[in-house]
């Protein structure tokens, strides 16, 4: 950013400040007196975390400044679509030739709460990635700030080379020199024998130039997706969207951005679902987003607790099963030819069940057989017990509502046989008295209701028997671990396992909460072998 004063001795003088990595490349031959201190300085400030600016300066005589002054005006007062592009090259042919002053470095410590709701949304198996304008060693101490970075992680810095060196063409040289960075990345990732290991991606906004570009950006993708954390430092607001939309597309996942300043604003407007923060940094954010918060933590509540209360709430507060609907484990074709094979088997047994049992039987005291009517209606009692109970066997949490609801639609047939079979008999010749004088009286009636609700919901309730033993998903050691109380006061153990999952992440953050799940199956094999050996003394 760069403005234009007039001193009291009429000295017209332009002062700018900016990125180090900008501000270097538009100084003069003369003004790099102080480069090289600077650059120590700011490097120094970037390791303790401090976010830096460089600051310089240029004289301008009047005859150049009027005549630079009418190409900006004529810029700025222009109506067409290249109106942006006009002032960026005007504004860049005054910017140069400066003179270094020297640097700026200010604390912004973070919001409370960030490492923990960042810590949050990575048990939930979001993939994060920081575009930041800071340099690389203040991007990088904000990642161990905020649990993005770990002690262990494998870090991949992609950075520009020098192109001091005579080259045919300097641009190719550079575009080639990343490539074989990529490259050789990736193959890293690839032969790492450790299954444990992370990896995180750091790279400079000069290298992002080039690695957006199409014939290099599918494979900075590839690498930033085998990573843990991706870092990406001194961007530029544009770069920031790009990212953004390389994500977006080249995934084909659904993508959120946050920001609190103008400079995020093309990032939160790209993304699938924009969320803007309102503080210092003033209201463009705000204004371009889907989504308004105060501060960083609530981003939390919002997506763990809003985004999910219509989403299934299986999870019961630990994020990782909030990772069984992108994984597909509720919707796979396995699952869903299984509840059609369920219901293909539960209208096999209703039909010829009831068939079987009331084909030229007996079921009056008078000695009358079933006609169609009655059958009929056995047929569609047994539906309805089977259908209901397996509702209750798939449910794992009761309300006074799901028992209203499910035992309630039971008691709702019988009251309909009861009130529809009172009916007139003219109305009525076939169903007349249906419950109180052809079936509720006839034993096998009862008996074929019971035998098809238990026929029908066995194999369904053999298969999560099998499962919940043998096979458990994550949420049913999360259930059973609630309603019997186990490991709830281990405390320690939990601190210590998620201290422990982390070191242990294999590529990404869910294999945390993945160690903690292991962990706990673990503990639960072990205290049912303790209390199968345990004999009670008969008194």
């Amino acid at each position: 950013m760069s403005v234009i004063i007039r001193d009291e001795s009429g000295q017209i003088f332009l002062l700018c400040k900016g990125a180090d990595s900008i501000i270097f490349d538009r100084l003069s031959r003369n003004g790099r007196m102080y480069e090289e201190a600077t650059t120590k300085h700011l490097n120094d400030y970037g390791e303790a975390g401090l976010r830096t600016l460089a600051l310089a300066y240029k004289k301008l005589d009047e005859d150049k400044y009027s005549a630079w002054n009418e190409e900006f005006v004529k810029a700025k007062t222009s109506i067409g679509g290249d109106r942006d592009a006009m002032l960026e090259r005007v504004s860049d042919m005054m910017e140069r030739d400066l003179i270094l002053v020297g640097a700026t470095a200010v604390e912004d410590k973070l919001q409370n709460g960030v490492p923990q709701c960042i810590d949050k949304l990575a048990q939930a198996g979001l993939k994060i990635w920081v575009l930041t304008g800071d340099k690389m060693e203040t991007a990088i101490n904000i990642g161990f700030a905020c649990s993005l970075l770990r002690q262990g992680m494998k870090q991949i810095c992609i950075t520009t080379m020098n192109t001091d060196a005579i080259v045919q063409d300097p641009k190719q040289a550079v575009k080639e020199n990343i490539l074989n960075q990529i490259t050789n990345a990736t193959q890293m990732i690839k032969l790492e024998k450790d299954p444990h290991a992370a990896f995180a991606l750091i790279i400079d906004g000069k290298t992002l130039t080039c690695t957006l570009e199409d014939d290099m950006k599918h494979q900075f993708l590839n690498l930033a997706i085998g990573c843990a954390s991706v870092i990406c430092c001194r961007v530029s607001p544009k770069q920031k969207a790009l990212v953004t939309r390389l994500v977006k597309e080249g995934t084909g996942k659904i993508t959120l951005a946050i920001g609190d300043g103008a400079n995020d604003v093309g990032m939160i407007q790209e993304a699938d679902i924009g969320v803007g923060i309102s503080g210092c940094e003033g209201m463009q954010a705000v204004m371009a987003s889907d989504f308004a918060i105060a501060q960083f933590r609530f981003l939390e509540r919002l997506l763990v607790v809003h985004g999910h209360w219509c989403y299934k709430r299986i999870a019961q507060m630990f994020p990782s099963l909030y990772q069984q609907g992108p994984k597909n484990l509720f919707f796979d074709w396995y699952r869903i030819f299984g509840w059609m094979g369920n219901g293909l088997y539960t209208s096999v047994i209703v039909f010829f069940l009831n068939i079987i049992i009331f084909y030229d039987q007996a079921f009056r005291a008078g000695g009358q057989i079933a006609d169609m009517t009655a059958v009929g209606t056995a047929m569609f009692t047994g539906i309805i017990w089977a259908v209901n109970c397996q509702i209750a066997l798939t449910m794992s949490h009761f309300t006074w509502i799901q028992h209203f609801l499910i035992w309630g639609s039971i008691a709702f047939w019988y009251l309909f046989l009861l009130v529809y079979g009172e009916l007139s008999y003219a109305l009525n010749v076939n169903a007349f008295r249906i419950l109180t004088e052809v079936l509720a009286p006839a034993p096998i009636y009862w008996t074929t209701t019971l035998l098809v609700t238990i026929a029908c919901n066995l194999p369904y309730l053999a298969h999560i028997s099998f499962q919940r033993s043998f096979n458990p998903l994550d949420h049913h050691v999360i259930q059973e671990i609630k309603y019997y109380k186990k490991d709830i006061e281990d405390r320690h153990m939990w601190r210590a396992e998620k201290k422990k999952a982390r070191h242990k992440a294999k590529i990404g953050f869910t294999a945390r909460v993945d160690a903690k799940i292991r962990h706990l199956k673990g503990r639960l094999h072990k205290k049912y072998s303790i209390a199968n050996n345990i004999s009670i003394p008969q008194t």
